[in-house]
């Protein structure tokens, strides 16, 4: 008989035992896939979004750090020879009697905002959720302070808590009390601007939070009254442990957002008087932009500062969500 030899293998010598045998040819290489015009479209939309957050947050805090370790002045920062010190500018800044109160008023602006903030806007969100007339109208009402530009805001504020000619003071006088210096007394400076900071942020977690309670089926507070529970046990067993997820997003761009607070506290008080009023967020804008001389490395420092603290409550908030999830 003949033998033939098949294209995808050749025969061997036989072995030992008079068996041929036989060995695949090496595959060849495939060819490239061309994209796909569905892969092409894919990158043309992410295109516009990878050089969005390349240009507006990934140089600008390159820019920040590379700030904070180098000795820049005014002529550095125009030249870019600015040299290279490492630490110093942080060791600067925590050495700094600034950097206690600072770091105080920060916390306490922060905490107390963001207290007050959901807590009201949680009451107000309930309260809209029962759909009575002329609801909807005083809810677009409640958006005024949210759709107001901050100097405005800030202008008004600073106008009603005006030591001599205020709306506040003269409500106080009206009723016997004595009237209080809400922007010139280091005892109520940081007073004033977490109040006028509390107005503006109500309308976003009232917003937010009225949304949430949109999406709680309403068979379940059906079945809590058939049940006997009054309307206190609705909200604190169905209403708020559904809203957790809704409440934890709210809270975390809250707290955000309010690290960063700077136009209401410095157009109110300009951090002061004695820096009783004085956040990172006004430390970091003085420092870098508020003398004669900047000091753009401890500026920047300060402002890095800011951005761990959100990164580090961001990382603490996935990880509650991721284990929420798996439980």
């Amino acid at each position: 008989m003949k033998q033939t030899t098949h294209l995808s293998e050749r025969r061997l010598p036989p072995d030992r035992k008079g068996a041929a045998t036989t060995a695949p040819l090496p595959a060849r290489p495939m060819p490239r896939r061309r994209p796909t015009s569905q892969q092409w479209a894919a990158w043309a939309f992410l295109t516009p979004v990878t050089l969005y957050l390349g240009l507006f947050y990934a140089y600008p805090l390159y820019r920040n750090l590379d700030l904070s370790v180098r000795h820049y002045t005014v002529r550095s920062f125009v030249q870019g020879d600015a040299p290279f010190t490492g630490l110093a500018n942080y060791r600067t800044v925590f050495d700094d009697p600034t950097f206690a109160p600072a770091l105080t008023h920060t916390v306490v602006f922060t905490v107390v905002c963001l207290v007050f903030q959901y807590a009201i806007g949680l009451a107000l969100a309930v309260f809209f959720h029962q759909h009575f007339r002329l609801s909807t109208t005083l809810r677009a009402l409640f958006l005024v302070p949210w759709l107001l530009p901050l100097i405005v805001s800030a202008s008004t504020w600073s106008w009603m808590l005006n030591s001599d000619s205020g709306i506040v003071n003269a409500a106080l006088h009206a009723v016997g009390v004595d009237p209080v210096n809400w922007l010139t007394s280091p005892t109520w400076s940081l007073t004033s601007v977490i109040i006028a900071n509390i107005w503006i942020g109500i309308p976003f977690n009232l917003v937010v939070l009225h949304s949430g309670l949109q999406s709680i089926p309403h068979s379940l507070y059906e079945a809590a009254a058939l049940d006997g529970a009054n309307a206190w046990r609705r909200f604190w067993h169905i209403t708020f442990p559904l809203l957790r997820p809704v409440s934890a997003i709210t809270l975390l761009l809250g707290l955000v957002y309010t690290l960063k607070v700077f136009d209401i506290i410095w157009i109110m008080t300009k951090g002061g008087p004695a820096d009783s009023s004085t956040t990172f967020a006004t430390w970091s804008y003085r420092l870098g932009f508020g003398n004669l001389l900047p000091a753009f490395g401890p500026g920047a420092a300060v402002g890095n500062l800011l951005v761990v603290a959100a990164l580090v409550f961001g990382l603490v908030y996935l990880r509650v969500q991721r284990k929420q999830a798996l439980s």
